[in-house]
């Protein structure tokens, strides 16, 4: 017996129903509280920071990492939609896959990640 994968993810916001709305219109995201998301089966890193790791900002709490399958034309789009798009350097030659960072309107920081192709 043993988890076999991340039932939901729930964080507070000042205007939840504005949050979840930004959401759906920019990353495709079906969120809110009466609803489910149906996601592509794939990949989930579930890894602890140290408090001081510089990798997202110190105000917070976690980071949401997002599987895309194409990088950039989502980056486009929302950039078009007046959305920063930080591009993220991968130091392993796309060992990895490519990544880009965005915040969401309350200031949480997305990861959009692109797995390599297989």
């Amino acid at each position: 017996m043993s988890v076999v994968g991340i039932g939901g993810l729930f964080f507070r916001s000042k205007d939840p129903d504005a949050r979840a709305a930004w959401y759906r219109e920019h990353l495709g995201i079906d969120a809110g509280q009466t609803t489910v998301w149906e996601q592509a089966a794939g990949s989930t890193v579930f890894a602890p920071f140290s408090d001081d790791a510089d990798y997202f900002p110190a105000d917070q709490p976690f980071m949401l990492n997002l599987r895309v399958d194409d990088l950039s034309t989502l980056a486009e789009r929302l950039e078009a939609a007046g959305i920063t798009v930080g591009r993220v350097a991968d130091d392993s030659d796309g060992e990895y896959g490519l990544f880009a960072r965005i915040y969401d309107p309350e200031g949480l920081p997305i990861e959009l990640w692109q797995p390599p192709a297989e």
